[in-house]
């Protein structure tokens, strides 16, 4: 296995979840504007699995660029209801729409990671979990709200699979690191294969 990676991410889970599995890895934030490149793709009429899959990449490259010959992880996560891209909030009151659209409804999470040498793309993988909210009220909505830190709020889409968002769902299919950000089995797999 390759021994150390960056990881091109400020997410804290993501690096909890390398850690886990006993991944060497020093993070490298990309800092590129994902607002700016979704509102171009999403002008093109690109799904959210591409707009995943190509924020994975930009942050992957532009981060590979500055560490030559160093194996770079970028990754990005995205809610699709509807083929609508779901975005992270950005406020409390932007939250609590996201969960009154999610409310009652399936939708998909969409992780998408990328592996990057030398500024150019050697690998991508995107995992797809399908997630049915519960019905629920608008005052369940604000209590649940409530019980979530900024901190949290702001770094998930909405809810923390392993927090008190388990609770926000009837149903849940596909991987849980998956719903965390970050396909980690199939990111060992290929970091396995590399010499």
């Amino acid at each position: 296995m390759q021994s150390k990676i960056v990881l091109a991410s400020k997410s804290k889970i993501r690096k909890k979840i390398l850690d886990i599995n006993n991944i060497q890895n020093v993070v490298e934030p990309s800092n590129i504007d994902e607002d700016i490149v979704k509102l171009s793709l999403l002008k093109e009429k690109a799904s959210p699995e591409i707009i995943s899959k190509n924020l994975a990449e930009l942050k992957a490259n532009k981060v590979s660029l500055k560490k030559p010959n160093e194996i770079v992880l970028g990754a990005d996560s995205v809610i699709d209801l509807n083929n609508e891209l779901i975005s992270k909030p950005s406020s409390r009151k932007e939250a609590m729409t996201i969960l009154k659209k999610l409310n009652g409804k399936t939708h998909y999470l969409i992780s998408s990671v990328c592996i990057s040498k030398n500024g150019s793309m050697i690998w991508n993988y995107s995992d797809k979990a399908t997630l049915t909210m519960k019905n629920f009220s608008e005052n369940d909505l604000k209590n649940y709200l409530s019980k979530i830190p900024d901190e949290a709020l702001y770094a998930y889409n909405v809810y923390q699979i392993e927090g008190e968002g388990k609770n926000l769902f009837s149903n849940i299919d596909g991987d849980k690191d998956t719903i965390m950000g970050l396909p980690i089995k199939i990111i060992k797999q290929y970091l396995n294969e590399l010499k």
